[in-house]
């Protein structure tokens, strides 16, 4: 039975399952691990109820949420075994599953499922946390085992609102790369080409050039590692999506077509 949980990683995503779980009736105990900073900002958004560190943290929670970079939450499952209290449930909201389910494999104290829940905002940290964040949207599991402990945090997972899809890290890091790492790189790139080449454009702007740059307000530090370890993935996306606007000449009125007829399906999920 889940009666403690840890968040490591008390920013944006953390803080918001802290508050997610606490408002859809958790009534146990919600460690978190991060900065005193963080850790002081989600206290005062009510998503956590106590800091400590991670040797505290992993000896007493039921269930480990860690929610730092992809490459920190690596690192940190790398450290768990010693450390983690036998039979914890330990899943993630890394944004690639292949380097953490790889290092997961090491673990054996306890079990572990990969996660990535398909939701966030261009602003970091405790202070935007949302409790309504993860409604409605794909919360990505890799790994499930059906075991009692992972069935319950799954249940939970439906009371905050998510949507469930099982998948392994291979397909995972795939979808992902056009449904989330294309979008950030193409927003990226017509918002660095603009700034570049016609920055008066600015002057005449409107919803659409505002829309299209919205995620071209992220920051680089949280994409590195991103991009870094989906980089087969990514670059194989990005390159597909440059042919295609390079051939987009060739038949406009039938692109545009099919475009929409897609852009229509996506927004009835």
């Amino acid at each position: 039975m889940i009666q403690t949980v840890a968040v490591a990683g008390a920013g944006l995503i953390g803080s918001s399952f802290g508050l997610a779980i606490k408002q859809a009736g958790f009534a146990g105990t919600v460690l978190g691990v991060s900065s005193e900073r963080s850790i002081a900002a989600a206290m005062q958004v009510g998503a956590i109820d106590r800091g400590c560190s991670l040797e505290e943290a992993a000896a007493q929670a039921d269930l480990l949420f860690l929610s730092q970079p992809v490459l920190a939450i690596a690192e940190t499952i790398r450290r768990l075994d010693p450390l983690v209290k036998t039979g914890a449930l330990v899943t993630d909201a890394g944004s690639t599953k292949r380097v953490i389910c790889d290092a997961a494999k090491g673990l054996k104290r306890c079990q572990f499922v990969g996660g990535h829940p398909m939701a966030g905002k261009e602003v970091r940290g405790a202070a935007a946390a949302d409790g309504s964040l993860f409604r409605d949207r794909t919360w990505v599991l890799t790994g499930t085992a059906d075991t009692p402990l992972e069935l319950e945090f799954r249940g939970w997972l439906r009371r905050i609102g998510a949507r469930e899809l099982l998948l392994d890290a291979k397909t995972h890091d795939h979808l992902v790369a056009w449904s989330s790492h294309l979008p950030q790189l193409l927003s990226t790139g017509l918002a660095a080409a603009i700034a570049d080449t016609n920055p008066a454009a600015a002057r005449v702007a409107g919803p659409g050039l505002m829309d299209m740059t919205r995620l071209a307000m992220s920051s680089f530090d949280l994409w590195s590692e991103i991009l870094e370890t989906n980089a087969d993935e990514a670059g194989a996306a990005l390159d597909a999506c440059i042919a295609k606007l390079q051939a987009l000449r060739a038949d406009l009125p039938g692109e545009f077509a099919k475009a929409s007829e897609f852009s229509k399906q996506l927004r009835k999920k």
